[in-house]
């Protein structure tokens, strides 16, 4: 028997079934989704740094747990660290999923350590109008030390055909040193570029001298694989291509894959900030002040606790950086002179000096040669000025308080102005300064009589009449 339901209820029965309807497609939806292949993109816009990498590495171990077919890593960066290179090269290889690096979009650049994870790539892409190269290491932790001398020849531009013959000369390496650096780097990257079948000779003149190709040349000479317009021009074209994995060959299918972006979440970004080298010392700087603060005027709490948290934030920064440590130490340096200066009447000879080893320290710190691990210029004197100014006005302050009149103590006693108020026994009785004391003076006084105090007995003070006459004694 089928039941009969008044107008409303059948209206109301009717959405129900509309609406378990439209769940139940969902569902299937989104299961269906899920269960479909998906390339994973990954995107790193900077300099290579503990931030970057620790995006890197995650990002392509979620993506092997949730199956992801493929991972494509857009990259444009000037280069970076040379550890944080590793570990994402290391990342790279030991992925069992294939790892595309595509430079992109057009007029980005993989100069550096992008031109080592590039190679290290199961499949190497660039966009037009892209470079790759300079991946000539640097001493990172020692400003101004010897770099490779400039290759032999008639002063031609590097990127220049005739710097790029085979058969010339390759630079020499300036010192010890250098050479250790510069055979390290050369062996690994043409042991990556000999695992993929890519150019190895040319990848090796890219370290020892710093040479570079655009998008075109580097598909010609065999250094990339793929130049795509876009993402799916890139997808469209690597379909078929066989990789080789840590696992074995493996046929990519990229065809019509579903792709997923994972931009850099919370962690990463606040990670990116604190590793900025300019903000690191900034932290140090607003640390070390507010403890400062904090020892000098004690009982108020918030710049002790603020100073605290900037300052294990600035220690947790530099130990992730390639900090020169000779510089670190300067830093310090200039603000326990600075400190110095506050707490001690050094009339600017310690404030000067605390600014000019700031300075140093700054200009120290970090290698301006690594690309991204420069404090910059502006930041640096901006804050050695904005601590210079506060010694000067700290000092102007203290100057002005040492010239006031003392308003307070012995000093201030000397020469006030009181009235006798009582005389008993041969003893006399003043009001100074609101406060009732024992006087007494080498001629008579008189009860009303003004008078100047002229010394201190303990708790007796010595008097003169205002007239300088003796004084009639009341009574």
């Amino acid at each position: 028997m089928i039941p009969v339901f008044p107008p409303p209820a059948r209206r109301q029965w009717l959405w129900r079934w509309l609406l378990a309807g439209a769940l139940l497609m969902v569902g299937m939806w989104l299961s269906a989704a899920a269960q479909a292949p998906f390339a994973k993109v990954l995107t790193v816009r900077d300099a290579i740094g503990p931030a970057s990498a620790d995006y890197v590495v995650r990002g392509i171990q979620k993506a092997a747990s949730a199956g992801a077919a493929l991972v494509v890593l857009e990259l444009d960066t000037p280069g970076g660290l040379d550890t944080s290179m590793r570990q994402i090269i290391q990342a790279v290889l030991a992925s069992p999923v294939p790892v595309v690096t595509y430079v992109s979009p057009q007029g980005a650049r993989a100069a550096s350590a992008g031109t080592f994870i590039l190679y290290a790539s199961h499949v190497a892409a660039m966009a037009p109008a892209t470079t790759l190269g300079a991946a000539t290491p640097v001493a990172i932790g020692m400003p101004g030390a010897p770099k490779p001398a400039a290759p032999a020849g008639d002063g031609k531009p590097q990127d220049s055909p005739e710097s790029q013959d085979p058969s010339a000369p390759p630079r020499a390496p300036a010192d010890a040193m250098t050479a250790k650096q510069v055979h390290d780097a050369s062996a690994f990257i043409r042991g990556l570029a000999q695992q993929h079948g890519r150019n190895a000779e040319w990848a090796e003149r890219a370290v020892r001298e710093a040479v570079s190709l655009t998008a075109a040349e580097a598909l010609a000479q065999r250094v990339v694989d793929v130049v795509a317009v876009d993402l799916a021009d890139l997808l469209a074209q690597i379909d078929g291509r066989v990789v080789r994995l840590e696992q074995g060959e493996r046929t990519l299918s990229t065809q019509g894959l579903l792709v997923i972006h994972e931009p850099a979440d919370w962690r990463h970004r606040l990670l990116s900030v604190i590793a900025n080298p300019g903000f690191a010392l900034v932290l140090l700087m607003v640390g070390i002040y507010g403890l400062i603060f904090e020892f000098t005027s004690p009982g108020f709490g918030l710049p002790g606790t603020v100073g605290a948290i900037c300052l294990l934030l600035a220690l947790f920064a530099l130990q992730m950086l390639p900090v020169n440590y000779a510089g670190l130490a300067l830093i310090l340096l200039g603000f326990a002179l600075l400190a110095a200066e506050l707490l001690t009447p050094a009339f600017g000879v310690l404030g000067v000096g605390g600014v000019i080893a700031f300075i140093a320290g700054g200009l120290l710190l970090f290698d301006g040669d690594v690309p991204g691990m420069g404090v910059p210029l502006p930041l640096l004197f901006g804050i050695s000025l904005t601590a210079a100014a506060a010694v000067l006005v700290t000092g102007h302050m203290a100057l002005r308080a040492r010239r006031a009149r003392v308003v307070s103590g012995r000093e201030d006693m000397l020469g006030a102005v009181g009235r006798v108020t009582a005389q008993a026994h041969g003893q006399y009785w003043a009001l100074v300064h609101g406060e009732r004391w024992q006087v007494r003076a080498a001629v008579p006084l008189a009860v009303g009589q003004s008078v100047r105090v002229t010394g201190i007995a303990g708790l007796v003070l010595d008097v003169e009449p205002l007239d300088g006459a003796p004084a009639t004694p009341s009574g």
